[in-house]
């Protein structure tokens, strides 16, 4: 089997945490379970032509890691974000900001290897688990401000106001998917 199967075979729902529509596997856990296969395996940060552990174009800036296994390097390029997965203005960049970066770049470049690869795909599980389960659940429909679902969000909306925003989110997203300014939309909605 190649290590590609052999990590990409490895159930990881257990150890993701979601936030928001996402699922994050931790670095801890990637690192964990992919040495637990790969003994080999490496980290490289790459710095920038100034030393720096980030790159910038002057507006923004992201993080570039590779790892290698088996002689093989993947690599991703992440921007540094803040808490909603907005691109960071360069000059409100921390370091903190860039650890963090660094750290979530480092699980999608392991994730390129095979390890939870499907988290990125929007999927729940494995193949092999997939493949097991029974009759596959409706897709998310996007929310968009004036489409045909925007009446009924709108219904719900007013039903539900105080219930706050935060509340109505969560119950649209497991229907919706939600975008920022759709968000923001509700929130104002929520807000009048």
């Amino acid at each position: 089997m190649s290590k590609f199967k052999e990590l990409n075979s490895i159930n990881v729902n257990k150890m993701t945490e979601k936030k928001g529509n996402l699922t994050y596997l931790s670095w801890a856990y990637a690192w964990q379970e992919t040495m637990k296969v790969c003994q080999d395996m490496t980290r490289t940060v790459y710095e920038s032509a100034t030393g720096n552990n980030y790159h910038t174009d002057g507006k923004t800036a992201w993080v570039k890691v590779g790892i290698t296994i088996g002689g093989q390097e993947h690599i991703d390029y992440l921007p540094i974000m803040d808490a909603r997965n907005a691109a960071l203005p360069i000059e409100k960049v921390t370091s903190f900001d860039v650890n963090k970066a660094i750290q979530r770049s480092t699980t999608k470049a392991i994730g390129l290897h095979g390890l939870g690869l499907y988290i990125y795909a929007g999927e729940d599980m494995p193949d092999d688990e997939k493949a097991a389960k029974a009759p596959s659940e409706p897709a998310i429909i996007e929310l968009v401000v004036g489409d045909e679902n925007w009446a009924k969000v709108m219904n719900y909306l007013t039903a539900n106001k105080k219930k706050g925003s935060k509340f109505i989110i969560e119950q649209l997203s497991k229907k919706y998917s939600i975008s920022e300014a759709t968000r923001s939309e509700i929130n104002k909605e929520v807000a009048s």
